[in-house]
């Protein structure tokens, strides 16, 4: 039997749901799944140019993990542009570094810092919001 997995640190969760081919007429219904610790390798690899090493310590894992994350998340990347299909992004195991918000009305996600008592998205104003963390 395997071990369970230890949940992966994210800074902040994606600030979109998923892409979509533009321009494609396949209508096919495929798509990838973008796990929120995919997306966090990805970001502080490539975007924040941190070695392999830096990017392990900063997310709680070991490298060849994080090497392994990186990985899959480059080939579900290369796999959805190559075949026009939709990247979806999703929770996975992923362990968010604070308390993260998505308004049910504009989906922009959010903090909402501690000396600030009214639970409202700073977009829209709209309360309809949910706790990101499970």
């Amino acid at each position: 039997m395997s071990r369970p997995k230890t949940l992966r640190k994210v800074v902040a969760p994606p600030n979109f749901k998923g892409y979509k081919p533009y321009g494609t007429h396949t209508g096919t219904k495929d798509s990838v799944e973008l796990l929120y610790e995919e997306y966090e390798a990805i970001k502080l690899a490539d975007y924040d140019l941190m070695n392999h090493l830096e990017a392990s310590k900063l997310m709680g894992i070991s490298r060849p993990t994080f090497a392994r994350i990186y990985e899959t998340a480059r080939r579900k990347i290369a796999k959805a542009f190559v075949e026009a299909i939709e990247i979806k992004t999703v929770y996975g195991d992923a362990l968010l570094d604070k308390h993260w918000y998505v308004c049910d009305d504009c989906q922009t996600r959010f903090t909402i810092p501690k000396t600030i008592e009214e639970h409202q998205c700073p977009m829209c104003k709209s309360e309809q919001i949910e706790l990101l963390n499970t």
